[in-house]
């Protein structure tokens, strides 16, 4: 086979795996463009009174060769000098697994798949940390993307940040989807 010929099944073998992780889909019925969080999801603390929930999320149509999912949810407009805010890393969710229910972000993790791993947010700690941004800021987005790897389970060390997730992420991504939400608060 000569380099051309190489290159042309390259190039399909790219676009069939584009046309299939284009029908790759996460949603949530708690996360909307159009409306506010609700505010048993928001933070409790800082000065929020949320009750801390995480959201459900729900996917399908991953593509061909997902090994595992990795979950990260942020919050691009958080006044951090251009790093965001990460309000829930998770990592190593079985490939077999659709959905996550809202709840699944205790920190203890007990309601997340088998193998699934939290990461430290940057609230400090694992787990779900809502909404909470400044009073009197413009809403901000919190985008929760899931991302379809192509690895069962991340080699990270036990204190990895939600940024060097985000590297290995990256590198080992098939696929992705983003479903964003929208919080503010006036005091």
């Amino acid at each position: 086979m000569n380099i051309r010929h190489c290159s042309a099944a390259l190039a399909l073998s790219l676009a069939t795996l584009a046309a299939h992780a284009q029908g790759f889909r996460v949603t949530s019925p708690d996360l909307h463009d159009s409306r506010p969080i609700d505010n048993k999801f928001v933070f409790k603390g800082f000065g929020c009174t949320g009750d801390n929930i995480s959201p459900t999320l729900r996917w399908s149509n991953a593509a061909t060769g997902t090994k595992s999912f990795a979950l990260m949810v942020h919050d691009p407009d958080a006044p951090t000098g251009g790093a965001g805010f990460w309000h829930w890393v998770v990592v190593d969710i079985p490939a077999t697994t659709t959905s996550l229910e809202q709840g699944a972000g205790a920190a203890d993790g007990a309601k997340l798949p088998a193998g699934a791993r939290q990461i430290n947010t940057d609230f400090g700690a694992p787990g779900w940390g809502g909404p909470c941004p400044p009073v009197g800021d413009k809403p901000h987005r919190y985008h929760a993307t899931l991302y379809a790897l192509k690895v069962e389970k991340l080699e990270l060390p036990p204190n990895a940040t939600a940024s060097l997730v985000g590297f290995m992420v990256n590198a080992n991504a098939i696929g992705k989807s983003t479903t964003t939400g929208t919080y503010g608060r006036k005091k």
